[in-house]
């Protein structure tokens, strides 16, 4: 394998290790758990977002190390966010999604490596697809229609395992013209992205709850 898209999938690794940690670890420890709570969500919502676009803008050019350390804590981030998974879904239930995921995430990321297909020309319908699911959430929170998250949550994991082959493509396509330790690093992010988003959608779609 391209020795970038080797380190990439390592550090994703490392992140989603973090992240799901992160998550069980507070969801079971009832102090934290409490701590968490009192926390109002939007502030976790801001950090990430912030920590988002400053990995998407400046990650090729910051310090690699700099660049390690966000990403850590930008999975830490989740991973307090991911503490409600844990609450919520039996642990089972988590474990088979988080399994399945691995499948057909490891599908897609193999067959973005191989084909001769270029996959830069799906892109504009991948990020056309994205926005319109993200007006669509945004929908439902106020119609909270069962049926529409269903379909939403079928399509978006559509478009993000469009993203998987897209990224793995362009990540070793990268990788012959780009600073290897900044790349591996932006690489692990957009698979990390990628992974979490395909694992919310099918836990939210065959997730068993608790209740």
């Amino acid at each position: 394998m391209n020795e970038v898209l080797r380190k990439s999938f390592l550090w994703m690794f490392v992140g989603l290790l973090i992240t799901f940690l992160t998550g069980y670890i507070v969801a079971t420890n009832e102090n934290m758990i409490n701590y968490v709570i009192k926390i109002p969500y939007y502030i976790f919502i801001i950090v990430e977002i912030v920590l988002v676009l400053i990995l998407s803008v400046r990650i090729m050019k910051m310090n690699p190390v700099t660049a390690k350390i966000l990403f850590m804590l930008y999975s830490f981030v989740t991973g307090l966010t991911f503490s409600a998974i844990f609450i919520v879904f039996e642990l089972s239930s988590i474990i088979f999604v988080f399994l399945i995921t691995a499948l057909i995430f490891g599908l897609l990321a193999f067959i973005g490596y191989v084909t001769k297909l270029d996959l830069s020309k799906i892109s504009t319908y991948l990020i056309v697809g994205l926005i319109a699911i993200l007006i669509s959430y945004i929908i439902n929170i106020f119609v909270n229609n069962g049926t529409f998250e269903i379909i939403i949550c079928s399509i978006s994991v559509l478009v993000f395992l469009g993203f998987t082959a897209y990224d793995v493509q362009k990540i070793k396509s990268l990788s012959e013209t780009m600073d290897e330790d900044n790349l591996a690093i932006y690489g692990a992010f957009q698979l990390y992205l990628d992974f979490i988003n395909i694992f919310i959608d099918l836990l939210r779609l065959f997730g068993d709850s608790k209740d």
